[in-house]
């Protein structure tokens, strides 16, 4: 049968939040978020388009801009097809909808998820898009034993995004610590306004288990915590000023947000590690994390 794609719509939310956590199983998403992406950050312009078949939706591209960074033009598309309904041409319709769609925004450059498995990538170079930097998924199980926390360093004291009075402190150690985060996309051209409609305000956010360490009124590390209000949580970013690195404090913050999630329920862990990062590597190895998954960030030019 060949699909019918379309624009999702609100009461398209909880039926595709099902298809991409059964499908991507480390995703943590919920109706609300994908409800709130359509509408809550304007400078993505976030638009998401599903394929149906005849008993239901069968696939899902999400689409937007990458709007953080200084290069104009560059966008992503990320499929999720539903695995019984996968080589019957639902990823094709879906991905020829969304380029189109990426191309009336503007967007030269095209930038997409793909599962590390022989299917996916072979899918992906048969339609153009070549490969750039890979993700390690990796998972922890948060009844599992923690390794000790490391001290705070002098002049150090932990506290939760929660209790900040002012964000602003957090978004400016986001930015320097994105600096020379390894990635295909840099983070260099996000606003203060644009960042707190795409990650403060977004509803995935728990504040209570986001920790930052503060020194002299300046956060000098961050982890942050995202999570569906269930059992999952995923580690949104942990980072570090560069002038504060070599002191133990991304353990730290990290370890203080996970132990913080457990108590609060959370029974499974995720994090995305850029397989080049060695040193997040090796802070998410002394946790205990372990490989569950790999994807590569794929690209393509749309129009010069």
């Amino acid at each position: 049968m060949v699909p019918t794609v379309r624009a999702a719509g609100p009461r398209d939310a909880p039926p595709v939040a099902g298809l991409l956590r059964a499908a991507v199983p480390h995703l943590v998403v919920t109706p609300e978020l994908l409800a709130w992406q359509a509408t809550g950050k304007p400078a993505e312009r976030f638009g998401m388009l599903v394929a149906e078949t005849g008993d239901g939706i069968a696939g899902v591209a999400r689409t937007g801009l990458l709007h953080e960074s200084a290069e104009p033009g560059l966008g992503f598309v990320n499929l999720v097809v539903r695995p019984e309904r996968r080589g019957r041409g639902v990823g094709s319709a879906l991905l020829a909808a969304a380029e189109q769609r990426l191309a009336g925004l503007g967007v030269r450059r095209a930038y997409a998820r793909v599962a590390d498995g022989p299917a996916a990538l072979s899918f992906a170079e048969g339609r153009g898009y070549r490969p750039g930097r890979r993700n390690l998924i990796l998972r922890l199980d948060l009844a599992a034993t923690l390794p000790a926390p490391p001290a705070p360093p002098p002049g150090v004291r932990l506290t939760t995004a929660a209790d900040l009075p002012d964000p602003r402190p957090l978004y400016e150690a986001d930015l320097a610590a994105a600096a020379d985060e390894p990635g295909d996309v840099g983070m260099d051209e996000i606003g203060y306004a644009d960042w707190r409609a795409a990650y403060w305000d977004r509803p995935d956010l728990d504040r209570g288990l986001t920790t930052v360490a503060v020194a002299d009124g300046v956060v000098v590390a961050f982890s942050v915590a995202l999570t569906d209000g269930g059992d999952r949580y995923l580690s949104g970013m942990t980072g570090t000023r560069a002038e504060w690195r070599g002191r133990g404090l991304a353990r730290l913050v990290k370890h203080v947000s996970l132990r913080s999630a457990r108590s609060a329920g959370y029974r499974r862990a995720f994090t995305v590690n850029d397989a080049g990062n060695d040193a997040m590597r090796a802070v998410n190895e002394w946790f205990g994390y372990r490989q569950v998954a790999a994807e590569w960030r794929y690209l393509r030019t749309l129009q010069e």
